[in-house]
């Protein structure tokens, strides 16, 4: 069992930016695919990112391309995910989830249906 442990949720301004992280012991021992999805209040889960721990390979939604920047270090066992320019819209609680299967991060990834899921952390953009 894979626990993962995510921090930096906070209530930011629109226009700002805030970094959240995604931690787990287990990166130290093997790579992992690692996702990033979140979920705002009545809506659909959404595809954020991915990245393959081993070369840091990353894909994003094409509807997140530009403001969000998925990066791991693998020295701290975390991997982060860099959200700029935030708005009203991006407020949601943000998932990080991860797969021993690297392959499970690609061109149309899901990071929901990767193996381990994480407990979120809210992020919530004042207008």
């Amino acid at each position: 069992e894979v626990q993962l442990v995510e921090s930096g949720g906070a209530l930011v301004q629109a226009g700002g930016s805030l970094r959240v992280s995604c931690a787990a012991s287990a990166f130290a021992h093997a790579p992992y695919a690692i996702g990033w999805y979140r979920q705002a209040p009545g809506k659909e889960v959404e595809d954020i990112a991915c990245i393959r721990t081993d070369d840091g390979t990353a894909y994003y939604a094409d509807s997140m391309k530009g403001r969000f920047t998925i990066s791991s270090d693998s020295a701290k066992n975390t991997v982060y995910l860099q959200m700029n320019s935030l708005n009203h819209e991006d407020t949601a609680v943000y998932y990080c989830s991860a797969d021993p299967a690297l392959e499970a991060c690609h061109d149309q990834f899901d990071p929901f249906l990767f193996m381990y899921l994480g407990q979120g952390t809210q992020v919530t953009v004042s207008s």
